[in-house]
């Protein structure tokens, strides 16, 4: 990216996401244009809808899928549905999760929530959040007791399919699969959210990696190609409850907007095995490349990944945690090192996430010249890291 001023960063935000193949791709650029040329909005389906939609369902479990403008709807209508469906109030969610700025699923959310030390619940009334039940991530035994206590009153468990907005935090110990379990033998439906993880970590996302198959699938970021644009789909027995077929009613003017779903659509068809292959070694060279940096340096971290998504969390001393497996591990970094080490990487021209929470994106436009610039920057990097005090 260049900046206002002209000067020039390695981008390893990629907007936060959907960039899979890098800024300004031509063969997106182009069918976007030819889109808008064609106009912008009809306010009747389209053919390019119909196609994302095809695409999204061969690619993942759902049988249906419905089309929004952003990943807070995506959520937000999948649970407004799991409620429809199953008849009851209750939603559970995990600490550190962020599922957007939904009123019932701030508490104790990741992301800028986190980063900006806010509270999650300003502006929420106290009756929006009574049915949510927050729980610590990859814990089976709070899961297990909250079912317990309160089984026939929950609607649904939504988690991020590999957590993102806490630092990237894998589901451990067949996590994802112990929530299908619980969820199917209490009544309660199953949401796994991959707005993030969604065709960026495989063509299939976190599905294709563990194989699990949720009741209700959130999807965003890759899908619109760097234009807004979301998704939410699952079973046909479910999604059937939505209006017009059923009663649960959800809309929106914009969703499947042609130019977004033109990007997207695009975007997905390129995202070739070839392309995902060459995403993940760049992301193994980049971990390795920061991995030695703050080694040679003497910083205590720990790197961990998802696929091609990983973080670096800057841990207190080398004695420490050997992984981060939730909200509370990951809250326990030195975030002054990580403040450090992100300034003396933008000086030196590499644009990181600037948040000690959030994931790093890579694109297939990473190329050895970016590798390099970014291998150079590093070691004052690590050096400014090195210099803060616990």
């Amino acid at each position: 990216m260049t900046d206002v001023d002209g000067n020039r960063y390695v981008d390893l935000v990629s907007s936060w996401g959907p960039l899979l193949l890098g800024h300004a791709h031509p063969e997106v650029i182009a069918a976007v244009q030819a889109a808008v040329a064609r106009g912008t909005s009809y306010g009747t389906p389209t053919e390019t809808e119909v196609l994302l939609g095809e695409e999204i369902v061969a690619r993942t479990p759902v049988d249906k899928v419905r089309l929004v403008s952003s990943g807070t709807e995506a959520t937000m209508s999948a649970l407004r549905l799991a409620r429809g469906f199953t008849g009851r109030a209750k939603i559970i969610k995990f600490a550190g999760c962020y599922h957007g700025h939904v009123d019932a699923l701030l508490a104790q959310a990741g992301s800028g929530v986190i980063t900006l030390g806010i509270p999650g619940t300003p502006g929420v009334t106290e009756a929006t959040t009574a049915d949510t039940i927050v729980l610590p991530y990859n814990d089976q035994a709070a899961v297990t007791a909250a079912f317990a206590e309160y089984g026939d009153q929950i609607a649904a468990v939504i988690t991020e399919a590999s957590p993102g907005n806490m630092g990237v935090v894998p589901p451990r110990d067949n996590f994802n699969a112990f929530l299908a379990q619980t969820c199917r033998d209490n009544g309660a439906l199953f949401i796994s959210d991959e707005v993030m993880t969604g065709f960026r970590i495989t063509r299939s996302g976190w599905y294709g990696v563990d194989g699990v198959q949720p009741d209700l699938m959130t999807f965003g970021k890759v899908m619109g190609g760097g234009f807004p644009a979301a998704a939410f789909g699952g079973r046909a027995d479910v999604m059937a409850h939505l209006a017009p077929e059923g009663s649960v009613y959800q809309a929106g003017t914009l969703s499947g907007n042609p130019i977004a779903t033109t990007a997207g659509l695009t975007t997905l068809r390129l995202a070739t095995d070839e392309v995902y292959a060459k995403i993940d070694e760049t992301s193994l060279t980049i971990q390795r490349l920061v991995s030695t940096a703050l080694d040679k340096e003497g910083v205590p971290h720990v790197i961990q990944a998802a696929g091609n998504l990983f973080s670096v969390f800057f841990v207190e001393s080398s004695e420490g945690p050997a992984e981060i497996r939730d909200f509370t591990g990951a809250n326990a970094q030195v975030l002054p090192r990580f403040t450090a080490f992100f300034h003396a990487m933008l000086d030196a021209g590499v644009y990181l996430p600037p948040s000690a929470f959030e994931a790093w994106f890579v694109s297939a436009a990473i190329d050895d010249d970016a590798l390099a610039a970014l291998e150079s920057a590093l070691a004052p990097a690590a050096r400014a890291a090195a210099a803060v005090q616990d």
